[in-house]
């Protein structure tokens, strides 16, 4: 799975999560302050994840560095599917 492809995952759950539709993100915008992200909708947001595209969370590997954006957060994904193939 590509970036893109990521990105686009992250805009639809953070659009079923939030219960507001974004039409495009951008991978600079921040989580919290640009999307309104909170304490429980990033639970949810990882829950959908993991549904949706079988990404296996280790909440070891989650700093807060991984929410900061949303680029940070598709590096994270990226990651997890590299780890996975190997």
């Amino acid at each position: 799975m590509n970036r893109t492809d990521i990105i686009e995952h992250l805009r639809i759950a953070l659009s079923a999560v939030l219960n507001k539709e974004f039409p495009a993100i951008a991978a600079e915008m921040r989580l919290f302050e640009d999307l309104a992200l909170d304490s429980t909708s990033v639970i949810e947001l990882l829950m959908s994840l993991e549904d949706t595209i079988g990404l296996e969370i280790d909440p070891d590997d989650l700093g807060p560095e991984v929410f900061r954006t949303v680029g940070s957060l598709s590096d994270y994904v990226e990651s997890g599917f590299a780890k996975a193939a190997v």
